[in-house]
């Protein structure tokens, strides 16, 4: 077998591999300013003006309301709407009596931009206009615009728990809405309790509406991953493609565990609790704007019978110790895909090196260091064969030469010649293919976890999830700053390549030579802590390969 048609084939496999989510999302250079003001017309409601105070603190304003559409014959007072402020260590959100929804949820500890002044980061990104989060419906007794009154416009808490109760009336419907909120933690419970009043019989279906759009930045190199519909159900995960919904309502049937509204960092979260959801119905809007309802059975409701419907709810960042205190199974929501075995341990070892050194960019070279160090062996030998094969080639020229009219003869005189000299073919190929799993691993934890996200380096690297840039004051066309590291990153490839032993012809050499120069056009717009891993890896590579030259030498 031909090593070196192996090798290229590995290596063309792991470019088109990463390289893909290039062309098929394009090379625009991300324009921060257009995302934050697309940030502050959908996040904020016409209703509330969401100021950043302080680093720590946000306040919020209430302006004049907008009086929603009344359906039926509802119940509602002759007064504004209330806003409902629910102030905790972790996030502000704020709740209006129209719906008795959460119209703004704003996380303390995560930001939109790396920008030292930047806002909390807002997780509801809609205007109203196709509803707010956490509205709820009953059947056409209740519609999702029910007025809920709330009493007070602020949640009082008591040690580290506060509660907020909202009624309302539909049509011969009493409901009862019961938030619980925890002052240190992302999760809260909202408990529905519906109350037949009327004289008759009432049927209808609950349902729990979510609204929204993408709350993240499109970032080349991680505009592949997926945001959306996702689910749990039956022990599986499930995320829900655009195409299902987009022409029409789609629905899932079946007793879900959790469903949500995930992005790449962030998540929406509803656990329904006690069987209160039999199924979820998708539908879009907007350009990508997605409605999601969690609905329960057809209920039947007796004059005088209450039925109370449960769930826990999450709001915020998709790190994988704060999911898994949430719910046994929504850290699935984190998806790593066929590498998930070896990329959790992955993310343990970052985090575990943070732990220590305190910088994210440091502890990516300490988890490259070892993963070197564990695989040295291996690549040690595969050099080593790298090196002998090429020691082989004149020999083998000269075979080929000889019996280049029978092609038979030819591959058992160089069958032989392997086992004189003791050469395994496929020696230097085996070690990239062991590596294989492991890279792609770390490059989707490096690619995924919230951990990076605005998480400084050193210089001029001030955020690991976003491309390395120096912006020397010059306006350099398309990439806006110099990549130095990703420039490295192509120097170290290309001396790699160089002191790599082959069994290529000159011609099939240029043409790898050209890898190095590829390589860098991908990762230009990568983010750094990707490019900061492979340009430690070329590091130590050509570490390795200097030793080797040196002791094939001696």
């Amino acid at each position: 077998m031909d090593m070196y048609r192996t090798f290229l084939a590995v290596v063309i496999s792991f470019a088109i591999l990463i390289g893909y989510q290039y062309f098929f999302v394009g090379f625009a250079p991300v324009d921060d300013s257009a995302q934050n003001q697309a940030v502050q017309e959908a996040g904020t409601s016409v209703e509330t003006v969401v100021q950043q105070t302080d680093k720590g603190s946000t306040a919020i304003n209430s302006a004049e309301s907008v009086q929603p559409v009344i359906a039926g014959n509802m119940v509602r007072p002759d007064r504004e709407a209330k806003k409902i402020i629910v102030e905790t260590d972790l996030y502000t959100a704020l709740l209006s009596e129209d719906g008795g929804a959460i119209q703004s949820f704003i996380l303390k500890e995560h930001t939109e931009t790396a920008d030292p002044d930047s806002p909390g980061m807002q997780l509801v990104r809609v205007d109203g206009s196709e509803g707010f989060p956490l509205e709820f419906s009953w059947g056409s007794v209740a519609p999702a615009e029910t007025f809920y009154d709330a009493g007070g416009s602020e949640v009082s808490f008591a040690g580290n728990k506060g509660s907020l109760s909202m009624e309302g009336q539909g049509n011969g419907l009493e409901i009862v809405r019961e938030y619980t909120f925890l002052k240190d933690s992302y999760l809260m419970e909202l408990t529905i309790s519906v109350k037949n009043v009327s004289g008759g019989v009432l049927q209808g279906v609950a349902a729990l509406h979510q609204s929204n759009v993408p709350f993240r930045s499109i970032r080349p190199g991680s505009r592949s991953l997926f945001i959306g519909p996702e689910y749990y159900m039956n022990d599986t995960y499930t995320e829900v493609d655009s195409d299902e919904y987009e022409n029409g309502p789609f629905t899932v049937n079946g007793e879900m565990e959790w469903v949500a509204y995930g992005g790449t960092y962030f998540m929406s979260a509803f656990l329904p609790q006690n069987g209160s959801a039999a199924s979820m119905t998708m539908s879009s809007f907007g350009e990508d704007g997605v409605k999601m309802k969690l609905n329960s059975s057809l209920d039947t409701l007796q004059p005088g019978e209450t039925k109370v419907y449960s769930y826990k709810l999450f709001f915020g960042p998709k790190k994988l110790d704060i999911l898994k205190t949430v719910s046994p199974n929504l850290h699935y929501a984190v998806n790593f895909g066929w590498f998930d075995v070896i990329a959790q341990p992955t993310l343990f070892l970052l985090n575990f090196f943070y732990g220590i050194v305190r910088n994210y960019g440091i502890a990516i070279i300490l988890v490259t260091v070892l993963f070197k160090a564990i695989f040295w062996p291996i690549t040690q030998k595969g050099l080593k064969s790298m090196k002998n094969m090429q020691k082989l080639q004149p020999k083998m020229a000269k075979l080929k030469e000889k019996y280049k009219d029978d092609p038979t003869r030819m591959n058992k005189e160089v069958m032989n010649l392997y086992k004189t000299y003791k050469v395994n073919p496929l020696g230097g190929c085996l070690p990239m293919v062991l590596q294989i799993p492991v890279f792609f691993s770390l490059y989707k934890v490096l690619l995924m976890c919230i951990e990076l996200r605005h998480a400084p380096f050193m210089l001029w690297i001030t955020d690991l999830s976003a491309p390395d840039r120096l912006f020397s004051g010059l306006g350099i066309p398309y990439l806006g700053g110099i990549p130095v590291l990703t420039l490295l990153m192509g120097a170290s490839m290309f001396l790699q390549q160089k002191m790599t032993p082959t069994t290529a012809d000159p011609t099939q050499a240029r043409i790898m030579m050209f890898l190095p120069v590829l390589f860098t056009f991908m990762f230009v717009n990568f983010a750094s802590g990707l490019v900061l891993y492979w340009f430690v890896n070329n590091l130590l590579a050509i570490f390795q390969q200097y030793v080797i030259n040196r002791q094939s030498k001696a």
